[in-house]
């Protein structure tokens, strides 16, 4: 199997302790080499609140050459998929996106490096908003100023109104412009969008969310709850069984195939990245099979 399966960030403080050793929480430049030395890809998320600067793209380029067999997937900037595209403006979502590729995206695939390319969309980027204007025209001409051939995108729809009459699969109109275009549509594990099937492209995606229902529209917490967030979830073997065929489908139809797992509360995505690798049977390839030994059941807790 094409597989590789990662984490969605690797730069968290609740990790020390789970994952990387309490010494080594003031040495934060040494943690992507040390999360490498487990698993052969990474989605960084940081990009979506900041543009990387050419220092931090060439950081990251020589610690992934040292790593070696290792990718970034990037998430593109919130001023492309959360202000431009929900204010329908195409020409300047294109034009920014642009940037993104030839600044950031262009010297990591000039490496061999870049993974795939994330575009969340805005869960206020509806497919027919409150004027009853449909956005399909929005994504179709955004989608055709992006450089499609050479980089392996992927559209993550937010809002329900993009789902088929029986909201269980993404609108037919709306994978068709991502088929014309070789975008995939992202595959889901999340308490905001059911878990779709349909694939639109040579490569696919999957992410895990958790499924934390009870946090994913709520403003606080509840009293006593020491779950760090909506993405603190561990999920058992039993819930990630049914993924496996799933992704084996998927497999069968596309050459490559991403998985991050996003529930990166105390490291769970780190122990359910490496329990989903086993469960598929990949090879893991020199890397790290388990947990460091100095981990315990209370870190997940």
């Amino acid at each position: 199997m094409n597989v590789r399966i990662g984490c969605c960030g690797w730069q968290y403080d609740d990790w020390v302790g789970p994952f990387y050793e309490a010494g080594k929480r003031e040495r934060r430049a040494e943690w992507l080499e040390f999360y490498g030395r487990y698993f052969d890809s990474v989605e960084i998320d940081s990009s979506y609140y900041s543009v990387p600067g050419r220092q931090t793209v060439d950081a990251w380029i020589a610690k992934g050459r040292r790593i070696g067999d290792f990718e970034f997937s990037l998430k593109m900037h919130q001023e492309v998929t959360h202000a431009r595209l929900v204010g329908r403006d195409v020409a300047g979502a294109a034009a920014k996106a642009r940037e993104f590729e030839q600044n950031i995206l262009a010297p990591l695939d000039d490496s061999r490096l870049l993974g795939a390319v994330l575009l969340q969309l805005s869960p206020y980027f509806q497919r027919v908003d409150e004027r009853l204007r449909s956005a399909m025209p929005v994504l179709k001409d955004f989608l055709g100023g992006l450089d499609t051939s050479r980089y392996r995108y992927v559209a993550e729809f937010r809002h329900r109104s993009w789902l088929d009459l029986q909201r269980k699969e993404v609108h037919p109109d709306a994978l068709d412009v991502l088929r014309d275009r070789n975008v995939a549509v992202c595959v889901l594990d999340s308490p905001g969008f059911p878990a779709t099937r349909a694939q639109t492209a040579g490569h696919a995606y999957v992410r895990f969310h958790g499924r934390n229902y009870d946090l994913w529209y709520a403003r606080e917490k509840p009293e006593g709850d020491t779950r760090l967030n909506r993405y603190d979830y561990l999920y058992t073997e039993s819930e990630l069984r049914p993924w496996v065929d799933t992704v084996e489908d998927i497999e069968e139809r596309c050459r490559e195939v991403r998985i991050a797992f996003n529930n990166h509360g105390h490291a769970k995505a780190v122990r359910n990245a490496l329990m989903f690798r086993r469960m598929l049977g990949l090879d893991a390839g020199g890397k790290e099979t388990a947990m460091p030994s100095r981990t315990t059941l209370d870190a997940f807790r």
